[in-house]
């Protein structure tokens, strides 16, 4: 009887816990994600692993640092009363927003893109924004390689290596410190993107969460079909002729936007640039003498190659890539230009 009561035990053991399996296989197949859903946790309930720079459960002390950081180059330290500043010549800010720059996530789109730095009023930078980069792969890409060479291999693959990078090299500044590492990643945890970010349809969703029971790995492919895993860089070669220019039709209107929400951002009274770029017609006049020379004076000279840090002056302005500024926007800056000499 002993026997016989003892197995039956070890069986109902048994199907208890093919039962609690079998149960917890069907939630986990049946889970549908919303449109509120974190897209890091997301891709990772589908089998993905977590970046090396994912935080979980950032505390708000440090986002509330990371936020500094970013901002103004320095915060309150877990010990002391205020930091060193990351850097005497640029806070992050100088070339990165902070804010979803590109209405379609799936495409470079110059003009797209400017007309919503103009209708969100958002600076028109070099750099892409931080909205998001925790859910892209890579950093660094394709051509910056010309520029800094083999830094860029630590720095490609490894949001925390991109970051050093611009801190030390981009920023002329100091190496980062453990606890700002952990600030800075937890302040760009809350610019994450969320699957409502994606703009899937319902058709989309359905397609999505109908993967996810069945294919975890075409449902991972099918989410990044909706957004970009990186940032393109192209570095992009100057006019033939700098006096006659790109061969388009300049456009004043969107030159006024770049000029506004491009080159005064760093181009004003006690701006990270010394040069200041103000409205008068003297300005106007300097851009328009400079345009034709071989010089950073020159506005295609800049736009396109940038300019380097010098002893005795570290400042420096980085190239827009083509990316970032088309051939049609330099002629449209070059226009608004020359329109205000009329």
């Amino acid at each position: 009887m002993m026997n016989n009561a003892k197995k039956y035990n070890v069986r109902l053991i048994i199907a208890v816990i093919l039962l609690l399996s079998v149960g917890s296989f069907t939630i986990l197949k049946t889970q549908e994600f919303n449109q509120n859903d974190n897209l890091i946790e997301v891709l990772h309930d589908l089998g993905q692993d977590y970046p090396d720079h994912y935080i979980e459960k950032p505390d708000s002390i440090d986002i509330k640092r990371g936020y500094d950081l970013i901002h103004t180059g320095k915060t309150k330290p877990p010990d002391g009363f205020a930091s060193k500043a990351i850097s005497k010549f640029y806070t992050c800010t100088s070339c990165h927003n902070v804010e979803r720059e590109d209405p379609d996530l799936t495409l470079v789109d110059q003009d797209a893109r400017l007309e919503y730095a103009i209708e969100n009023d958002l600076p028109y930078l070099q750099g892409s924004t931080f909205w998001g980069i925790v859910n892209r792969e890579s950093w660094y890409n394709d051509d910056y390689i010309l520029k800094y060479g083999s830094l860029v291999e630590d720095a490609k693959n490894s949001l925390k290596g991109s970051i050093q990078l611009c801190a030390t090299v981009c920023s002329q500044g100091r190496e980062l410190e453990e606890w700002e590492m952990k600030s800075i990643l937890s302040y760009l945890s809350t610019l994450q993107m969320k699957m409502k970010d994606l703009e899937m349809n319902d058709t989309d969703i359905q397609k999505m969460n109908s993967l996810a029971k069945s294919n975890p790995d075409s449902a991972i492919a099918f989410i990044k079909s909706h957004y970009l895993t990186k940032s393109p860089a192209t570095f992009s070669e100057l006019p033939e002729s700098k006096e006659k220019g790109y061969p388009l039709e300049g456009r004043p209107k969107y030159g006024k936007a770049i000029y506004e929400l491009g080159c005064q951002h760093c181009h004003h009274a006690y701006g990270e640039s010394d040069l200041v770029l103000d409205n008068s017609v003297l300005t106007f006049k300097w851009l328009k003498k400079h345009m034709p020379e071989s010089s950073k004076k020159s506005i295609y000279e800049i736009i396109r190659n940038g300019s380097y840090s010098e002893l005795g002056h570290k400042e420096y302005m980085p190239n827009y890539t083509l990316e970032k500024m088309s051939h049609q926007q330099v002629e449209d800056l070059r226009a608004y230009i020359e329109s205000n000499l009329k």
